[in-house]
């Protein structure tokens, strides 16, 4: 087997073909026509299934396949993929492998609104943690990247790795994204904080924030019901590489990759402080005590 390229090398390897998937997805954001649904009753942001999505992740399993077609792959859209019966596996690897993993169009109703907070996420997952994520804005000409312990870092979407600079939040909005699920904790934030519920604030033309909003300083922090490796894990391992503060909804340290289930992580708290962090937990903690209760009553 040919040695495994280091995770830095994947992104520089992957980079070019994912600038020009990036270019195609806004070239064609205005006149996407959505696809069949998926059938993820869960969240109704899953269900705009779009044509991006599957270019986007045809592209990179075309380059991947035909640079590195050793390491495992797993692609959001891998049930209607040509690409899934050539790929190696799609398992997390143990040690002197990685996982790659890819959101084609993470915020597909973002994009199909047209709005420009949507992404391209790319992972390079090992056994215990993420190695590096790389995350596009197409229509923001952007992207940032992460390599685990070396901090995040930004640039314009032309440039290579090298011309990144760090990227540091100082003073971010005071506002909190709830995902989706995640509406019962709104009562419970203190009213220093704008709650932003994915469930009842999104708007076809008003645009709100998209999770990746705890990378520009557009959110403190946000709350996810769960972390999908592909997504809401990816953001929240760049957040932590910028020095924000990741839980799970007990407060705990994240479980290690290996030890998860279905491509996920629990339900993470993503804040820009450890002050903001409390915040969160409490009101977490106290949406999950009031289910409890009302559990027992009925």
């Amino acid at each position: 087997m040919p040695a495994t390229p280091s995770p830095r090398t994947i992104l520089e390897t992957l980079l070019p073909h994912l600038r020009v998937a990036a270019r195609y997805a806004q070239q064609i954001q205005t006149s996407i026509v959505a696809l069949p649904d998926k059938g993820d009753a869960s969240n109704a942001f899953a269900a705009a299934l779009t044509a991006a999505d599957l270019s986007v992740q045809t592209a990179v399993e075309v380059a991947l396949l035909g640079t590195f077609p050793h390491l495992h792959f797993y692609g959001e859209e891998y049930e209607k993929s040509f690409n899934t019966g050539y790929v190696r596996s799609q398992d997390l690897s143990p040690p002197g492998n990685y996982l790659v993993t890819l959101d084609p169009i993470d915020g597909t109703r973002f994009y199909v609104d047209g709005h420009d907070n949507y992404q391209i996420l790319l992972g390079v997952l090992g056994w215990e943690e993420f190695e590096a994520v790389l995350a596009i804005t197409p229509a923001q000409n952007r992207y940032a990247y992460a390599l685990r312990g070396q901090g995040l870092a930004q640039g314009a979407l032309h440039e290579d790795l090298d011309a990144c600079t760090p990227v540091h939040i100082e003073q971010p909005q005071a506002a909190i994204l709830l995902g989706s699920g995640m509406a019962k904790v709104k009562p419970f934030l203190p009213d220093t904080y704008e709650a932003i519920a994915v469930e009842t604030d999104y708007d076809q033309v008003r645009r709100i924030p998209n999770v990746n909003g705890v990378l520009t300083g557009e959110l403190a922090g946000a709350v996810l019901r769960g972390g999908k490796f592909i997504d809401g894990a990816a953001i929240a391992f760049l957040a932590t590489e910028m020095g924000y503060v990741v839980t799970t909804h007990q407060g705990e340290p994240l479980p290690p990759l290996h030890a998860c289930s279905d491509y996920a992580r629990p339900g993470l708290i993503i804040a820009a402080s450890a002050k903001i962090h409390q915040d969160l937990l409490q009101a977490v903690q106290a949406a999950i005590a009031r289910d409890a209760t009302e559990s027992s009553e009925a």
